[in-house]
């Protein structure tokens, strides 16, 4: 210990400024702020580095874990959560034995998802034959208007069963306003039903079931504030219409759990429920409950299906399990990984089995259910659970300020604040702002679809007639770019782009792999080159090849030199297209060139362009 203290002490540690001023000359000159500096989409900055002064004025460092407000984490002695996974049920002696399956891999919290089921006492006993309730968390989704019906049979069936009533943890999934955003038809007239609901449950204190499904909002698009913001307005909504019927505090508090998305920003959504639990618990505490366990936000995390994609479908796997864990880092009660397949078909047992490992795999391998809030101190965390927790603040205010989530739907702000945002994420991905891998960033060359077709958005309730308020409009980030790939592949020839490389070798090689990538987004064959001496040597190899576009990739500079003689030698018998945005441009324009690409291109209507030019 003694050389220890020694060592560093032989070390004077360097001050924030010091820092400053080697990355000033590191810089050489370059803008700190423009180069170094994050502006997220949450509305605030994030440095490049943190230090311990950077938390001095914050408050949460110093929770503890298992204590009011939760930031960190509901738990004292553990970091353990709910292994889950849904059932969608269409007969309950098939979803039994399947459910009884999955208990034996892994899976120790069940979802079922029970449609338009005809319940009855039969259904329900059925479904839940040699299930222990007191030993693994069940939770049930059925229509709204039969939830009261649901709960009748569900509390007959545990008191026929002896079960101790503490021991029953799960959910029925009650959510009015959640089949408003998602289908525009207004259900508040079910919202009556809810303290009558509660009320039949409440000898059952591990027992949810009013839910906040902000997961829908997640997988709509939104901003990890917009989710954040919007969840605590809606968990609010129906505690203060609980609390203004006369159900107790407590009581009406420990019947909301709410089901949050989970994004691919890593840190961020770890930040997510730390800050989402802290504001959750202050929201709580101003109902003066009798207990601080009242004020503790029970959430399920599923993994988005907004970044999942149909084509190199297998990266949905990377984006899933980064997302689990930050989940799991983030301490949450129960998850469910997506599986990969879910964008195109029904899952399969492969599929479902991969999405079971991948939680197993970070708890029983990589520990993370062993120890409490393990992101604790990093000045990192820290402050982006204190960014986060304000600007989703704000958001609520200013939701209660308009007169509640409710009214908010009602008017359609809230889903008009969700589609803007999804409209922008389809923008920033159709020019690259947004990447996603394997499909407008990096794609399969070579790979197919084999019939994949996108699947349509599932609910389980029907509704016909006109929407009573604004929807949703629910659509993959990836979506824009599968239908023109599809339409591409529809087509009688798939079209051929030919890189016609010369001149510097590093730029021309730079430029046919930017090439490559930004074509293959829309399904066409690539054929890259090594390089041709001459232009008319390359244009002839374009030809034997069967080109239908032919990319001349080569530097700035020389683009002056070679690329009119390329095109006039083409001659029409292909689509010509300019690698870059060379300084000459408007000079090749003149000469009937008409064709670029380049980082600044929106990729998406370039390539609807190019279809269109080749009668696609």
């Amino acid at each position: 210990m003694a050389n220890k203290e020694k060592l560093f002490s032989e070390f004077q540690a360097p001050t924030t400024q010091e820092w400053l001023d080697k990355i000033e000359v590191d810089l050489k000159g370059a803008d700190f702020q423009k180069r170094l500096v994050w502006r997220t989409n949450e509305g605030f900055n994030v440095q490049p580095f943190y230090r311990r002064e950077d938390l001095a004025n914050l408050k949460t460092p110093d929770a503890l874990p298992g204590e009011f407000p939760f930031v960190r984490g509901n738990k004292k002695d553990s970091n353990a959560w709910y292994v889950r996974q849904n059932i969608v049920v269409d007969d309950p002696a098939e979803a039994n034995k399947k459910a009884l399956d999955i208990l034996m891999k892994g899976v120790d919290s069940i979802g079922f998802r029970l449609g338009h089921a005809q319940l009855s006492a039969d259904y329900i006993e059925t479904l839940l034959k040699d299930i222990r309730l007191d030993i693994v968390e069940v939770s049930y989704r059925v229509c709204q208007r039969h939830a009261l019906q649901l709960a009748d049979l569900l509390v007959a069936y545990f008191e026929k069963m002896g079960y101790d009533k503490e021991k029953i943890v799960g959910g029925l999934g009650f959510d009015p306003i959640e089949r408003m955003l998602m289908k525009g038809k207004d259900t508040t007239m079910l919202l009556p039903n809810m303290p009558t609901l509660v009320e039949k449950l409440k000898d059952y204190p591990r027992l949810r079931c009013v839910m906040v499904h902000s997961d829908l909002l997640n997988n709509s698009g939104a901003y990890i504030v917009q989710e954040m913001g919007y969840a605590l307005a809606w968990g609010n909504e129906y505690l203060q219409q609980l609390v203004d019927a006369g159900v107790d505090a407590d009581l009406a508090a420990s019947k909301i759990k709410f089901y949050m998305g989970i994004s691919e920003n890593y840190f961020m959504e770890i930040a997510k429920f730390r800050a989402a639990r802290l504001l959750w618990a202050q929201i709580v505490k101003q109902y003066e409950p009798k207990s601080d366990d009242s004020c503790k936000m029970i959430i399920n995390a599923s993994t988005s299906t907004y970044n999942q994609t149909l084509f190199d479908s297998y990266v949905n796997l990377l984006r899933s399990q980064t997302e689990a864990m930050s989940a799991a880092l983030g301490g949450v009660h129960s998850m469910v990984v997506t599986p990969f397949d879910a964008p195109y078909e029904k899952a399969t047992d492969f599929s479902e089995r991969i999405a079971r490992n991948q939680q197993l795999l970070i708890k029983e391998e990589s520990h993370f259910d062993r120890i409490v809030d393990p992101s604790a101190g990093s000045y990192y965390i820290e402050h982006l659970t204190d960014a986060l927790a304000q600007e989703a603040w704000k958001l609520f205010l200013k939701v209660e300020d308009e007169g509640g989530f409710l009214a908010a739907v009602k008017a359609g702000t809230v889903q008009a604040d969700i589609n803007a945002t999804n409209e922008k994420r389809h923008g920033d991905a159709a020019k690259r702002k947004e990447f996603i891998l394997g499909t407008n960033q990096f794609p399969n060359f070579t790979e197919k679809s084999e019939g994949k077709q996108p699947l349509a958005v599932d609910c389980s309730c029907q509704h016909t007639g006109d929407a009573d308020v604004p929807a949703l409009k629910i659509s993959r980030m990836a979506s824009d770019f599968e239908s023109l790939r599809l339409t591409t592949e529809k087509a009688a020839k798939v079209p051929t782009a030919f890189m016609l490389t010369i001149g510097n070798l590093a730029m021309r090689q730079a430029r046919a792999q930017f090439s490559c990538n930004f074509l293959a987004c829309a399904g066409y064959k690539v054929i890259d080159n090594l390089g041709f001496k001459t232009v008319e040597e390359g244009v002839d190899a374009a030809l034997e090849a069967k080109a239908d576009i032919v990319v001349i990739c080569s530097s700035d500079d020389e683009y002056a030199e070679y690329a009119v003689p390329a095109f006039k030698y083409l001659n029409g018998r292909a689509m010509f297209v300019v690698a870059g945005a060379p300084a000459c441009m408007d000079d090749l324009k003149a000469a009937g060139i008409e064709n670029f690409i380049h980082v600044r291109c929106n990729v998406l209507e370039t390539l609807k362009e190019y279809n269109a030019k080749l009668g696609i």
